[in-house]
């Protein structure tokens, strides 16, 4: 999720106007919404300094807002937390450990997504008891869905893919 989606995301969650943001941040108020929109928008990216007033008003932490970056253990964090906000994947505990599940309050998401894992955790199994090699499952990961062979979903629906885009469009619009 790019830097506008977030700001979006959390524009809306705590029920701000652009407006609203925009002024918060310090721009003026004649501008306040236009100028907020460029960065909802992805027509320009806040830099550092805005970015970290945009967190302040937001109530986050500026790395919730960034690009993730995976190569840091916060930046794996942050987009942990976007994929809480956005496909429902939870924390939870088993046997005193923690693990991620899917959220089946989601509806399509939960299905689409418990299908994909579910050919993920059968390809791991295979891996674990030997009918794969290393090689097999790294080619299966690394070449999702192309190579999936199982009776799960090979790729989102036409259905989903096109939810998912005019959700897309739908933010870029607001």
């Amino acid at each position: 999720m790019a830097i506008g989606e977030r700001i979006h995301f959390f524009r809306t969650m705590r029920g701000l106007t652009m407006k609203k943001l925009g002024m918060m941040v310090g721009f003026p108020e004649k501008s306040a919404d236009v100028r907020l929109a460029q960065y909802e928008n992805g027509s320009r990216s806040p830099k550092a300094d805005l970015t970290a007033d945009l967190a302040h008003a937001l109530d986050v932490s500026p790395k919730a807002l960034d690009v993730p970056d995976i190569d840091s253990y916060i930046g794996l964090m942050h987009t942990l937390f976007a994929l809480e906000d956005i496909y429902g994947l939870r924390i939870d505990t088993m046997d005193d450990e923690p693990v991620l599940r899917l959220d089946k309050s989601k509806g399509q998401t939960y299905l689409s997504m418990f299908d994909m894992f579910s050919a993920w955790a059968e390809q791991a199994r295979k891996l674990k008891s030997g009918e794969i090699t290393n090689d097999e499952y790294d080619r299966w990961r690394y070449h999702y869905p192309e190579f999936d062979t199982d009776d799960f979903v090979k790729v989102p629906s036409e259905e989903l893919s096109e939810e998912i885009m005019s959700s897309f469009q739908r933010v870029k619009r607001v």
